[in-house]
Order: C-alpha cells, then sequence, then structure tokens
C-alpha cells in the first residue's frame, strides 16, 4: 500500500510532464514574468532619472549657491538713481535699495532686478528641465530599447538551436537570465547598470519566447486548437503588460523602487520551481525532422508579410512606453501614479483581443483580422496627441491595445501554418523570425521615438507612425490564400492522391512522431 502511495506524485508528475494543457501554463506564466519585467520599468525609470540625475544636480548646486552668496553681500555693486522728489540722482548699493523703507518708489525699483528670466517659472511646464526632458527622451528610448536590440542579436541563434537540442533546456535558460535580470534592476541605482539589467533580460527573453512558442506550435498541431493556445499564451504576455506598468508606478510612488522587482523576482523563483516540475530541463530531444533553415523562412515573401504585420503593429506601442510618460509629466503635470496607469486601458484591451480573436480569427480570416487591426492601430495612435489629459488617453490606447491583441493573435499562428505549408513543420526558427520582427518593433521604436520626438514633436511622431501602419495593413490580403510549395503538393500526389485540391495543414489529423504505419492506419481508417 505504501509502494503505491509513493508512486502517485511520480504518477502524477508523469502525467504532468505529457500534459499539454501544462506545457500551455508554463508559456503563460514565463510570458507573464518577461512583460511584466519589460512595463514595470516604463513608468520608473523616467521619474527616476529625472529625481537623481536633475533634481540631485540642482540640489548641490544649489547648496553652492548659498555657501557663496555672504560675499557678494560684503562688496555690492554701485548704481545711480534719479529721484523725482527733489529733481536729484544719488547713489546707492543694490543691497542698501532692496532693504530700504525710505520711499514707496524707491523700493520698488530697486526690487525689480531680482525677477530675472531664471527665477520665473517657466511657461506652458509643469516641471523644471525641459531640456534635460527632452535628452532624457533620447536616453530612456535607448535604454528600453537595448532589451529588444539583445533579443535581434541573439535570436538567430536561439531557433537553430532548439531545432538540436529541443525546446527545455533553452527555455530554463532563459528562466535563469531573467532572475538575475530582476534582481540587477532592483538594486541598480545608474543608468548604466540600469542599462545593463535591460540587456541582460533581452538575453533571457530570447529564449524564453523563442523556445516557449516553437514548444506550443509543436504540441499543438491543430491549425484551430494551436490558434486557441497561442491566444492564450499572448494572454499571458497580455497580462504582464496589464499588471506591469500600473503595478511598477504604484509601487514606486508609495514603497520604492526595489520593491516591484524584488516581488517579480520572487515570482521567477515560482516558474522555475514549475519548470522543474513539469518540464525536463536535463532531457536533449532534437527534432526527428531536419528544419528548413532560417536564410530560407526569411526568403519566402508570406512569411515576411506576417513578420512584417507584427513589427509595425507593435512599434506604435514601443514608442509610446519612453515618450508619453515625458509628454504627459511636460504637458499634463501628471503625478508618478498617473505614469503607469496611462497604459491600463491598452493592457486591458490587449488581454481581451487576444482571447477573443485567438477563436474569432479562425473563422473570420486571420489576414482580415490582422488588416482590421492595423487600420485601427493608425486610427489609435492619430488619436493618441488630441487628449488633454489622462481621461482623454483612455480611448485611444483603448483601442490601440485590442488592435495590436487582433495582429497578434493572427499572425502568430499565421507563422506556424507558413511553415507547415510551405516548408518543415519544425518551428524553432519560424518564431525566432516572429520574435526578431516583434522587437524590431520594439529596438526601432524606442530608439527613433525619442529622437524623432526632440526633433519635431510627440504629436507628429504618432501621426508618422500611425500613417505607417494604416498604408502597410492591405499588405495582409496576401496571407488570404497563401500556396504550399511545390515540394509539398508532390508529396500529397504521392501519399494521398486524392485529397491535393482540398489540402489543409493537418487534415487529416494524425499523432506525432509519425510513423512507418501511419499512412497504412489513415488509409484504413477511411
Amino acid at each position: 500500500m505504501s509502494r503505491v502511495v509513493e508512486c502517485a506524485p511520480w504518477r502524477l508528475l508523469k502525467a504532468g510532464r505529457e500534459s499539454r494543457k501544462l506545457v500551455l501554463v508554463v508559456v503563460f506564466v514565463a510570458l507573464l514574468l518577461d512583460n511584466m519585467l519589460l512595463t514595470v520599468v516604463v513608468p520608473i525609470v523616467p521619474t527616476f532619472l529625472y529625481a537623481t540625475e536633475y533634481e540631485g544636480a540642482n540640489s548641490s548646486a544649489s547648496q553652492n549657491g548659498m555657501v557663496a552668496a555672504p560675499p557678494a553681500f560684503a562688496a555690492p555693486p554701485f548704481s545711480s538713481m534719479f529721484s523725482y522728489f527733489d529733481n536729484t540722482t544719488v547713489t546707492v548699493s543694490d543691497y542698501e535699495a532692496v532693504n530700504t523703507t525710505v520711499g514707496v518708489n524707491r523700493t520698488e525699483s530697486s526690487s525689480l532686478p531680482q525677477l530675472t528670466g531664471a527665477s520665473l517659472p517657466p511657461k506652458n511646464s509643469c516641471v523644471d528641465g525641459e531640456e534635460f526632458l527632452m535628452e532624457e527622451n533620447v536616453r530612456v528610448g535607448l535604454l528600453f530599447a537595448s532589451k529588444a536590440l539583445m533579443q535581434l542579436t541573439i535570436n538567430p541563434f536561439v531557433g537553430p538551436l532548439t531545432n538540436r537540442i529541443g525546446y527545455h533546456i533553452p527555455m530554463f535558460a532563459g528562466f535563469i537570465i531573467m532572475f538575475l535580470s530582476t534582481v540587477m534592476f532592483a538594486f541598480s541605482g545608474t543608468y548604466t547598470l540600469l542599462l545593463v539589467a535591460r540587456a541582460l533580460q533581452g538575453i533571457g527573453s530570447s529564449f524564453s519566447s523563442v523556445a516557449g512558442l516553437g514548444m506550443l506550435a509543436s504540441v499543438y498541431t491543430d491549425d484551430y486548437e494551436r490558434g486557441n493556445a497561442m491566444g492564450i499564451a499572448l494572454g499571458g504576455l497580455a497580462l504582464g503588460v496589464l499588471v506591469g506598468a500600473p503595478f511598477g508606478s504604484v509601487m514606486y510612488e508609495f514603497v520604492g523602487k526595489s520593491a516591484p522587482f524584488l516581488i517579480l523576482a520572487f515570482l521567477a523563483l515560482l516558474d522555475g520551481a514549475l519548470q522543474l516540475c513539469i518540464l525536463q530541463p536535463s532531457k536533449i530531444s532534437p527534432e526527428s525532422t531536419k528544419s528548413t533553415p532560417v536564410f530560407t523562412l526569411l526568403r519566402d515573401p508570406y512569411i515576411l508579410v506576417a513578420a512584417g504585420a507584427l513589427c509595425f503593429a507593435n512599434m506604435g506601442v514601443a514608442m509610446l512606453e519612453p515618450t508619453l510618460p515625458i509628454w504627459m509629466m511636460q504637458t499634463m503635470c501628471s503625478p508618478k501614479w498617473q505614469l503607469g496607469m496611462a497604459f491600463l486601458p491598452a493592457s486591458i484591451s490587449y488581454l481581451i483581443g487576444t482571447n477573443l480573436f485567438g477563436m474569432l480569427a479562425h473563422k473570420m480570416g486571420r489576414w482580415l483580422c490582422s488588416l482590421i487591426g492595423m487600420l485601427v492601430v493608425g486610427i489609435s495612435l492619430l488619436c493618441v496627441p488630441l487628449a488633454q489629459n489622462i481621461y482623454g488617453l483612455i480611448g485611444p490606447n483603448g483601442g490601440l491595445g485590442f488592435a495590436i491583441g487582433m495582429v497578434d493573435s493572427s499572425m502568430m499562428p499565421i507563422m506556424g501554418y507558413l511553415v507547415d505549408l510551405r516548408h518543415t513543420s519544425v518551428y524553432g526558427s519560424v518564431y525566432a523570425i516572429a520574435d526578431v520582427a516583434f522587437c524590431m518593433g520594439f529596438a526601432i521604436g524606442p530608439s527613433t521615438g525619442g529622437v524623432i520626438v526632440r526633433a519635431i514633436g510627440f504629436p507628429w511622431l504618432m501621426v508618422i507612425i500611425g500613417v505607417i501602419n494604416i498604408a502597410y495593413a492591405p499588405l495582409c490580403w496576401y496571407l488570404r490564400s497563401p500556396p504550399a510549395k511545390e515540394e509539398k503538393i508532390a508529396i500529397l500526389n504521392q501519399e494521398c492522391p486524392m485529397q491535393t485540391k482540398s489540402y489543409a495543414t493537418q487534415k487529416p489529423l494524425r499523432e506525432f512522431p509519425l510513423t512507418d504505419g501511419s499512412d497504412e492506419e489513415a488509409e484504413s481508417e477511411e
């Protein structure tokens, strides 16, 4: 009896490792933590750099000025003053003129020189340091873009790596790197350390996202089921974006900078424990089928169209992340907690969009779903500069998040579908390309957004990226019915000549990996 009890946990662990749903849970949690860390810094970094660098420098300068003030009164400059009372000219010092009370006119005239342009508050500005904030747009943009730039560098190597050694080891390696990055964020006090932590996060994110999405595509082989699974996994991404920015702004305002990152580090440890229980990080399980080379996939125009849709749709919100909080500080006089709350409508609507269109996109056509989504992205971005306060951002940001959810939940399954239809059904490389496209949006967006805002202003930045999305949308029409490769058609002619006209990627459904008798079993069932 005790033997049965002892074996029960091992049976549950074995069943868990064979369950597709638990694999989906692992990928969901990994994407959730990655994107919480991605967005939690959005409201923290601009205000943290402003407080530590600009206000810190000004406070030290003012203290030095106060120490140097007494010698100025020891030798005050002299000036002449004409008196209309007795038509005489009197030579007085500034110190005596300011402090004397002989006449009202004399006191007022001597006090005026103190109100210089430097002491007056800046017009139409909520905070001091307009020039510093304009420079900060560029620096914050580069900091945010460093993660995506690092992912762009690592992804081409991670895709083929997963084809060689499987998805388990890269997934666990991504968790370890992500944990180290989170701890580094918590204790970084300078711009340089924050930049290193952000770049380290990019390496971990590359391993986690490519391995996670490839694992899902290999486990869910049916196109409809794969679309639903991708929608749920992207819901984890959406939830991370949803919770990250508001969570970061509130915790930074009321607890401190380190608190949100330490909480994320603890959640990352839980995710690592979950991966150890469900996945098999020590197991090397290369794909049995030889994968299509990355450069061959990059020459496929249909894959490039899908990747471009992912890139440009996400580039809009990537440009908003570093520039919108600073624009709100300058024009809306927003407190710290509002800088993160401004992204809440986009995050909630993205969560709804990914889960809703994970199912609907299969019925209405994923190409049409992504086309409409890109049009709505462009229109929403054009409306962002019209907002006068945080409430005016609810509509544009909400529409933006919902539309990006439509594009992401359509394009991610299409990438796997295109590989099934036109290449070899091995998914590591194609989801590396998808992640590269996603990262290009988050690399080009923040790095160029800060420069464009400094040159021509925030409203024109929104106009540029909005028009780009609207102009790109019609290209999604080409994904309506992509043709199969000639090699695939030849294989189908040999295996099942009666089904060539009604070819679909996963019809009829078969268990993977295929055995030598799979074709005979399929024919006997028919």
